[in-house]
């Protein structure tokens, strides 16, 4: 695998950082600790400006190549971690109690800051590279507000690159697509309101259990039955709340989910259904409910002229068997999709797993497989002299 030799020669260093960021997870709009070590090194790498305080955390290097061609685009990783327990029992596991890095971003953070690190050594490119250092992508949408505070207006790029480490796939494949690669999300939420009663005595009250679970069961006609079996759609209760004893009818039931999308039209539908399924059941059974369908990511679509570009720097790291289209895409939901409506770009996935059985994502035994920090770090920099060539 041709990694860039320079690249390779401080994978060690590498490897110290993201465990170090592995070690202290800090979660949504916190990333001090993060974000201070972000921009302590960009200083020391000689990036020609640091940028900090976008989006409460954010950072932004800037780093200038040889020639004067005005080209500029953009590259981002995100930085937070997740409220998970971890169970990994490594050495470098989290010492944070609740938190921890489950979905890679330590290793994100420490490919982009890689391959700052080298271009701002080699300045072997014409034009300029802005390296995004996003906070609270979990949870937060913090690439809608760096977006939101005047990213692309205060680093004027031309394209934006995202890269996702994805356990699924082979270590140091790359995966890419055109158009959708992930979904649109919503938070919903269902609160059905009947009458409390004794469980001994049922018909004295009106159990709000019974009409939750009619509800449940016909959430799952919505895809089946009223989305065009070629799109996709999800509607999925993860979270189920009444009721404090054996045998005591509950006044009130909160379901809780999530909902997934594509196309514009289909969240509508998604939305409409919901909420007249909700509060219909509701209704027949002589009981009240509040239904809310709260969006939140859009679905992260690629431009095609990026995605290509980005698959040809991928190739140039990983050679030609090793570059595959990614048939589907996936449905879950990345806040990089706001800095994709407002600017030209790709998100690409770099392959992480070693067995199929490696917990995946999100897996409180999840740990970002070390050895494909050079990987990501020689696509960001490839990227980047593919680019911004110098003439």
């Amino acid at each position: 695998m041709p990694i860039l030799n320079r690249i390779a020669e401080f994978h060690p260093e590498l490897t110290a950082w993201r465990q170090d960021f592995h070690a202290h997870p800090e979660t949504a709009f916190e990333e001090v600790r993060t974000s201070g070590i972000v921009a302590q090194k960009l200083r020391e790498f000689g990036c020609d400006e640091v940028v900090t305080g976008i989006a409460k955390t954010g950072v932004v290097g800037v780093i200038r190549g040889q020639g004067n061609s005005g080209r500029a685009i953009g590259l981002r990783a995100d930085m937070d971690a997740l409220p998970i327990e971890e169970a990994t029992g490594l050495p470098h596991a989290s010492t944070i109690p609740g938190k921890m890095h489950a979905c890679g971003h330590d290793g994100h953070t420490t490919m982009l800051l890689g391959a700052a690190k080298y271009l701002a050594e080699t300045r072997n490119f014409d034009g300029t590279v802005y390296v995004i250092f996003q906070p609270a992508e979990e949870i937060g949408g913090g690439g809608n507000v760096m977006v939101r505070e005047g990213l692309f207006d205060r680093f004027p790029m031309e394209r934006v690159f995202g890269l996702h480490n994805w356990p699924g796939a082979p270590e140091g494949t790359f995966l890419w697509r055109e158009g959708p690669v992930m979904a649109a999300t919503a938070n919903i939420r269902a609160t059905i309101t009947g009458k409390g009663a004794h469980g001994a005595m049922p018909h004295q009250g009106n159990d709000p259990i019974v009409i939750a679970s009619q509800i449940v069961t016909a959430l799952q006609s919505i895809v089946a039955r009223n989305v065009e079996p070629v799109e996709a759609g999800v509607i999925t209760i993860g979270h189920i709340q009444g009721g404090d004893t054996w045998n005591v009818i509950p006044q009130s039931v909160t379901l809780r989910g999530t909902a997934r999308w594509f196309k514009p039209e289909v969240g509508d539908l998604l939305e409409a259904k919901f909420t007249s399924l909700v509060t219909g059941i509701a209704a027949a059974f002589g009981a009240t409910a509040e239904a809310v369908f709260d969006r939140g990511y859009p679905a992260t679509v690629n431009e095609a002229e990026s995605t290509q570009l980005a698959a040809r720097a991928a190739r140039a790291v990983a050679g030609e068997s090793r570059v595959v289209e990614m048939v589907v895409p996936t449905m879950g939901g990345e806040d990089f999709s706001f800095m994709l409506n407002a600017k030209a770009g790709n998100y690409i996935m770099l392959g992480t797993g070693r067995t199929a059985e490696d917990p995946q994502v999100h897996h409180p035994r999840y740990d970002f497989n070390d050895e494909m920090l050079p990987v990501g770090a020689s696509y960001w920099a490839t990227l980047v002299e593919q680019l911004l060539p110098r003439r």
